[in-house]
């Protein structure tokens, strides 16, 4: 029996809404989606009806959000934007029959779980398919530094596990990181991976080698920041990125350490983004520079998600396994 729902991905930045068809408990088919900035609407309920006017043909009874933030609560807040969704409140005020809400980045683990190999690009470590079994850790930096965990078992079953492993303390590995950390306490409290590791982050990093250096950096926004990174044409943009890498390895490690993993993915549209430079970048030194269990660390596989919706994907398999 085939179902059609609608799908959303709420992050920090950007609202994407597309049209699912399930059918046995699979997803068959994601339509093209369209994507709003979070900015430009009052309400996640004023995004919803945007796109119930703009989709053509019936509108959807069901609908499963990936949510960028903790949803175990009664008022749900997004971490790094201020719409909220009240989940008891969520049918009758967007008019649908069923509601599925879920993290983010448990949604990216749900995709993961369900996507084949040909929508994973090799990063570093062992090449291959996953392991059949075992604990594999997702992680993507975006407006924030998602985390989750998507457990398989020996008989075929899979669980996701959500966490806020984003926001676990950052932790200098050098004396330049030391630096960095001291100067980023001057603004925070403070300072988590997330504040390193992210599109943002970048920005950070930047705007402290800048004050080490004693050269005033230029006031650019994030898209600007990451162009000059990327092309290398800015010095000082070209040394935050490496150092982006580095931190992004560190963590990566640290959760696969931390979790158990015999895998670990990126995902999020900033990894997707620069996908062909993690090769040669430090990423991969610092993933398995963890001591006495660097020879471990060598056997875990990294890949990177290359589904271009990996997050509606995945609300549209929380879905299905909800109401399979």
């Amino acid at each position: 029996m085939s179902q059609t729902i609608a799908v959303a991905d709420v992050g920090g930045t950007h609202a994407r809404f597309a049209i699912a068809e399930i059918e046995d408990g699979t997803v068959v088919s994601l339509g093209e989606p369209i994507t709003m900035g979070t900015n430009d609407h009052a309400s996640f309920q004023t995004a919803w009806r945007h796109f119930c006017e703009v989709n053509p043909g019936d509108e959807p009874k069901s609908l499963s959000v990936a949510f960028a933030g903790p949803v175990d609560g009664e008022v749900l807040k997004l971490t790094n934007n201020p719409w909220v969704i009240r989940p008891a409140l969520a049918q009758e005020k967007l008019d649908v029959e069923h509601f599925v809400i879920v993290n983010d980045f448990a949604a990216v683990a749900h995709a993961v779980g369900a996507l084949g190999d040909e929508h994973f690009d090799h990063v570093t470590g062992p090449e291959g398919p996953f392991p059949d079994d075992g604990v594999t850790t997702i992680v993507g930096p975006g407006t924030g530094l998602g985390v989750a965990q998507l457990l398989k078992t020996a008989d075929g079953h899979m669980h996701v596990i959500a966490t806020e492993g984003g926001h676990i303390d950052f932790a200098p590995l050098d004396s330049l990181e030391d630096k960095i950390l001291q100067r980023m306490r001057r603004d925070l409290r403070r300072v988590s991976v997330e504040r390193i590791a992210c599109g943002s982050g970048l920005a950070n990093i930047y705007e402290a080698l800048g004050a080490m250096e004693g050269k005033a950096v230029p006031d650019l926004d994030d898209k600007e920041l990451w162009t000059r990174a990327i092309e290398g044409k800015d010095p000082l943009a070209a040394a935050a990125l490496d150092r982006f890498f580095l931190t992004l390895g560190a963590v990566c490690g640290d959760l696969a350490l931390a979790h158990g993993s015999n895998a670990v993915v990126l995902a999020g549209g900033l990894g997707y983004r620069i996908r062909h430079l993690f090769r040669n970048s430090g990423f991969a030194d610092r993933f398995i520079a963890k001591g006495r269990f660097e020879r471990r660390m060598e056997q875990i596989p990294v890949k990177l998600v290359t589904h271009p919706q990996a997050g509606l994907f995945g609300a549209a398999v929380a879905f299905a396994k909800e109401h399979a």
